[in-house]
């Protein structure tokens, strides 16, 4: 999950030498298998969010004052482990921003 807040919020485009630079790197990741799907977010001022109390639902507008734990955009990658999802990670081509790494539980029977 990439975190980027307020360059996110701005949805701003990257330079065309990012933009070139990403996609090379994205490249590499379809050709060695490790991309599933991938995805940038639209800004937090046209989502929405939905929080549960007990049976109450109440849906929030945002934007939301916290933009710098906002999601900006994932990828979803087939890895063998953690580790080798740092390790695709740490050769991206970026210069700013903070990316979050998790792994996908899986339930059997689903």
């Amino acid at each position: 999950m990439a975190k980027e807040g307020e360059q996110s919020e701005a949805a701003a485009a990257p330079t065309p030498h990012a933009m070139s630079e990403y996609q090379k790197f994205n490249e590499e990741l379809v050709k060695a298998g490790v991309v599933l799907e991938a995805g940038r977010l639209q800004p937090s001022s046209q989502s929405k969010r939905v929080r549960f109390d007990g049976k109450k639902r109440t849906i929030i507008d945002g934007p939301f004052a916290e933009t710098k734990e906002l999601v900006a955009g994932y990828w979803l990658w087939q890895v063998r482990s953690i580790d080798e999802a740092l390790e695709w990670l740490t050769r991206a081509p970026y210069e700013g921003g903070t990316f979050e790494v998790r792994e996908v539980v899986e339930f059997e029977g689903m």
